[in-house]
């Protein structure tokens, strides 16, 4: 014989409690999960906004100064497409500063290493660009540092100042790296290395020097270098007194750049707004990176960029 404890009255309210308590369980998950829902949706709102209000900032004004005013434009550091010196952001801040009524000259304030040969000449054709259309003249001041890439860039200028002591030239092309071919033979490393193109590990690190894959990067890297010479004859004129050493990748001090015809005179910022364009008041038009674009970055295209660097040769000219 058997007892059906759900047809006695204990065995019922065990049931019940056991009904109660799963349905408190269940109510309490369905509220965490509102929570959380409700947390999610808050959170992401609020970088939405970030994003929107952030992207609003690095936006020109509309209501930006109409009033004569020396319209400035900062280069610093190094110049590249992932640094802050890159060809969108200085190129947007030139037209901004080229297309206000108010703006008598444009100067470029420039403190940079070198960088990248592309952005630099992106940015000097869109400077020669907006010259051309909008007839205004550009001073490039350069202060602790004008090399390279920067100095590509400063000769779009009309007239180039430095200071006596700053560094300036620096006219030559490098592709660098290292070589772990010795390294992994005394470690007993073998490289196992597959590819499809005769030249597709050119200047492979893990692999033995190509005599035939260095001169074709010796001549790629001669024939930017050419380029570079180029713009910077065409920018200087018959202000640039050539020597053997001109376009070799020596640097010199302000006051050897002056009498080298790198550069015209010696100023800064100040003197030029105050002597040259006659206009003391200084408006900076330099797209600065904001909130939002750092949460990107932080969130999501620097994700995995330290490595891809890492395994990236980039040309330069320093």
């Amino acid at each position: 014989m058997s007892i059906d404890s759900t047809s006695s009255p204990q065995g019922g309210a065990v049931q019940q409690q056991l009904l109660n308590e799963f349905a408190r369980a269940y109510l309490a998950e369905q509220r965490s999960q509102r929570r959380w829902r409700w947390f999610w949706r808050i959170l992401w709102t609020g970088l939405l906004m970030a994003l929107i209000w952030g992207s609003l900032q690095s936006m020109p004004s509309s209501s930006a100064p109409t009033t004569p005013h020396t319209a400035l434009v900062e280069v610093r550091g190094e110049i590249g497409v992932d640094a802050d010196a890159n060809a969108d952001n200085l190129n947007s801040a030139l037209r901004s500063a080229f297309q206000d009524a108010g703006a008598k000259a444009i100067v470029l304030r420039l403190n940079s290493p070198g960088g990248s040969p592309v952005q630099a000449g992106l940015i000097n054709d869109e400077i020669r660009r907006l010259k051309a259309i909008h007839k205004k003249k550009v001073y490039a001041v350069c202060e602790e540092m004008c090399a390279s890439a920067a100095f590509y860039i400063a000769v779009a200028a009309d007239q180039i100042y430095v200071d006596k002591a700053s560094l300036v030239g620096s006219i030559g092309v490098l592709m660098d790296g290292f070589g772990f071919t010795g390294a992994m033979e005394k470690f007993g490393v073998e490289r196992r290395l597959l590819t499809a193109g005769a030249n597709k590990s050119m200047l492979d690190p893990f692999s033995p020097r190509n005599p035939n894959q260095d001169a074709l990067a010796q001549s790629m890297l001669d024939q930017i270098h050419q380029q570079f010479i180029k713009v910077v004859r065409d920018g200087r004129g018959k202000r640039l007194k050539e020597t053997p050493d001109t376009f070799s990748g020596l640097f010199w001090n302000g006051e050897e750049a002056v009498k080298l015809g790198l550069a015209d005179h010696l100023g800064s910022l100040d003197s030029v707004a105050r002597d040259v364009v006659k206009s003391e008041d200084i408006i900076d038009y330099t797209v600065k990176e904001n909130l939002a674009e750092r949460l990107a970055k932080r969130f999501g295209a620097s994700i995995g960029a330290g490595a891809a660097q890492a395994m990236r040769s980039s040309v330069t000219v320093r």
